[in-house]
């Protein structure tokens, strides 16, 4: 069954995916996942669904890979038509109920936000998103110049202990080993 969910702050969720389009006739879903492995995104029993009209919480009954991406057939949602209506719901998770990390591990949303500043101490902007390219993830930096920042975008990998010097959440602060140059 599925449940109407108390709307709390979006700061206590995170995306995991999005409900793309219908599979089939019988309530499933293309499921495009952001997690890594993609996979992952299926090893949570409830997701919390966020459409126009709110937010739903609605049992994950079935999930597999299926070709290049994934489906999934949700609690209650038993028809094609059913599965229309979800199309395009972003799929959510409480970070309370996000997997613990070990020291020095970060999820990408507790990085985005960071002020980033040099060892030298010159500020550079803050990590706006970060993307995959394959060999390493690299962070997205963009400068306000009424918060100090010389305006423009900037392309850093994160490289824990070679880019990445250190991380303070709370401070919001990140140091890199980078030219403000570049």
């Amino acid at each position: 069954m599925s449940e109407q969910a108390h709307v709390q702050p979006a700061d206590d969720y995170v995306v995991l995916g999005k409900l793309t389009s219908p599979y089939g006739v019988k309530g499933w879903l293309r499921v495009y996942s952001f997690t890594s492995p993609m996979e992952g995104i299926l090893d949570y029993a409830s997701w919390v669904l966020h459409q126009e009209n709110g937010l739903t919480r609605r049992g994950l009954v079935q999930g597999r890979r299926q070709g290049k991406g994934l489906v999934a057939r949700l609690e209650g949602i038993d028809s094609r038509e059913a599965a229309e209506a979800l199309s395009g719901a972003e799929i959510l998770l409480p970070k309370d109920e996000l997997p613990e990390l070990d020291a020095d591990d970060y999820y990408w949303y507790q990085l985005e936000g960071l002020k980033v500043v040099t060892r030298e101490g010159a500020l550079l902007g803050r990590v706006d998103h970060l993307f995959e390219t394959g060999a390493n993830d690299v962070m997205v930096i963009t400068g306000e110049v009424d918060e100090g920042f010389e305006a423009r975008e900037r392309l850093l990998p994160y490289l824990p202990g070679e880019v990445v010097l250190d991380v303070d959440l709370e401070a919001g602060v990140m140091s890199v080993d980078w030219d403000p140059a570049f």
